[in-house]
């Protein structure tokens, strides 16, 4: 792969937006396209764009008209669009004379800023930025089952009753449904697969946005909502059972009741 084509400034941004559940692709490609998976290709004047498959679009060294431009293209190609865009920007600062690195401020500095750096910087923020959508969608879900174990811890019994227990694990199985399979941050850009000498730089973005620790707290997370789910539903058999079990009782008490009256009358 060439390198990107470098501008006079130092410094460059980048900006990772979260824009649906997913972002149809086909018939996007081009002739200077950079990479399938992302689909990465040379945007605006000397930008560049990766588009991953779970609705992401990142934009580098680009202007906001040029990203409002991109985005404006995917119009009708994403699905489920989010109403209030997920987003997280970078900066990088091209260096000849200093080692890849991150500074303090969170600044991403490369030597050259090779096609290979680009994808793998797009990638880093991308998962990123879905990660911190999926944090907020499940603790959402954390903020409606925690009232739920504190009125069972304190009285015993479930607030708002079966149908409201229903909605809660109805929503707490979508929300789990549609995180857990949604990254996965175990796998490698396949960009690494070509140039095994970018591990160590990938593997200091992974650190710098703490990409496998969120995913570690947010698959616990998960679990505990699985947990919880499964916890109210087997309450709701329970209490089901019990009303079942009382009907018969009482059923068979009046039964006997008949019987008795019906026999004391002849």
């Amino acid at each position: 792969m060439n390198d990107l084509p470098q501008t006079p400034a130092r410094r460059i941004t980048v900006r990772a937006l979260l824009l649906g559940d997913r972002i149809e692709t086909a018939g996007l490609e081009r002739s200077d396209v950079l990479s399938t998976v992302p689909l990465a290709f040379r945007a605006g004047e000397n930008g560049v764009v990766a588009l991953f498959r779970y609705g992401v679009a990142v934009m580098v060294g680009m202007s906001p008209l040029e990203e409002e431009a991109v985005i404006g293209r995917l119009d009708g190609r994403v699905v489920s669009p989010v109403r209030m865009r997920e987003e997280e920007t970078a900066q990088i600062e091209i260096a000849p004379d200093k080692e890849d690195q991150f500074t303090p401020a969170g600044i991403i500095v490369v030597k050259a800023l090779t096609t290979e750096h680009t994808l793998l910087i797009a990638d880093a923020l991308a998962t990123s930025v879905i990660l911190a959508h999926d944090e907020h969608d499940v603790d959402k879900v954390f903020d409606v089952i925690q009232p739920i174990a504190r009125e069972l811890a304190e009285h015993g019994r479930p607030p708002g009753g079966r149908r409201a227990i229903l909605k809660h694990i109805g929503n707490a199985l979508l929300v789990q449904h549609r995180v857990s399979g949604l990254v996965a941050v175990a796998e490698k850009p396949d960009v690494l697969w070509e140039r095994p000498s970018l591990e160590r730089f990938y593997a200091r973005l992974e650190d710098e946005y703490e990409l496998k620790e969120r995913a570690d707290v947010l698959t616990r997370k998960l679990t505990v909502i699985s947990d919880s789910a499964k916890a109210f539903a087997d309450i709701i058999d329970t209490e089901r059972s019990a009303r079942l079990e009382l009907i018969i009782v009482v059923l068979i008490v009046v039964e006997i009741v008949i019987g008795g009256l019906q026999l004391w009358m002849h």
